[in-house]
């Protein structure tokens, strides 16, 4: 590998960077293989020998991909891929269940968000401007290759909810003082906000929210930890949706 190879990767590693190259890193066999098959261009890989083929592909030594790897075990290969633009439909917004995470701060829990957003037949999230980068390397890999099929936006969640909400769209938020999701009616569509990890949802999000739910812990009543991960309450939400759907 060249030294502005090296560089560059390495510039991606940080939010300025992807954003002057219009370009994010993805790393393993697996996931490489998932992004040269999607809509997505890759526009180059590094990999060890023969692994891959094809103009864009260079054969790097082990050591190289130590030098560029952003993992604790390096990989065997790392892509260099476009960043896609996708178009929010703010008019439509909430037709169908979509996310809207305010301040989601904790690259893992965002990735893993992705992953169940995939998982529920969620097609679209909206995060705050203040919540971390989609493309961050540690949120493309614990997407585990859902950061294909899901649309991530970035927006001020206060007027698109507002707006929302003007035109009769269920806006639902996880609060300590809202109804228990299990006996809630639940709409089909909708937009679902999760807040921050240690804050929750902002004040000026939860004005625009039209729906209050909560997760109860079992037995009612029990004492014991104050509140669920951001990721794993989004999990037993969408859950919850889902499984009236299909009732």
């Amino acid at each position: 590998m060249t030294k502005a190879e090296i560089q560059l990767v390495r510039a991606l590693a940080d939010k300025r960077g992807r954003a002057e190259h219009g370009l994010f890193i993805a790393e393993g066999e697996k996931l490489i293989g998932e992004l040269r098959a999607s809509h997505l261009r890759v526009r180059r890989i590094f990999a060890l020998e023969g692994l891959f083929e094809g103009p864009e592909t260079e054969t790097v030594s082990p050591r190289d991909m130590e030098r560029i790897s952003q993992l604790k075990t390096p990989s065997n290969s790392l892509a260099l891929v476009e960043i896609p633009r996708h178009r929010l439909d703010a008019e439509h917004l909430g037709n169908r269940l979509t996310l809207a995470l305010d301040e989601v701060q904790n690259p893992g829990n965002l990735g893993t968000i992705i992953r169940l957003a995939d998982w529920f037949g969620i097609g679209d999230i909206v995060c705050s401007e203040g919540s971390a980068d989609c493309f961050n390397p540690k949120v493309v890999q614990a997407t585990m290759g859902a950061i294909l099929r899901v649309r991530i936006h970035y927006a001020p969640l206060t007027p698109l909810l507002a707006g929302a909400a003007a035109r009769g769209v269920a806006v639902y938020g996880t609060f300590l003082d809202g109804e228990d999701i299990y006996s809630a009616d639940l709409t089909p569509g909708g937009i679902i906000v999760m807040g921050n990890e240690g804050r929750g949802v902002t004040d000026a999000v939860a004005r625009t929210v039209t729906r209050r739910l909560f997760i109860p812990p079992y037995p009612a009543g029990r004492e014991g930890s104050e509140s669920l991960n951001v990721a794993m309450a989004t999990g037993i939400v969408c859950s919850e949706f889902r499984r009236r759907a299909l009732s």
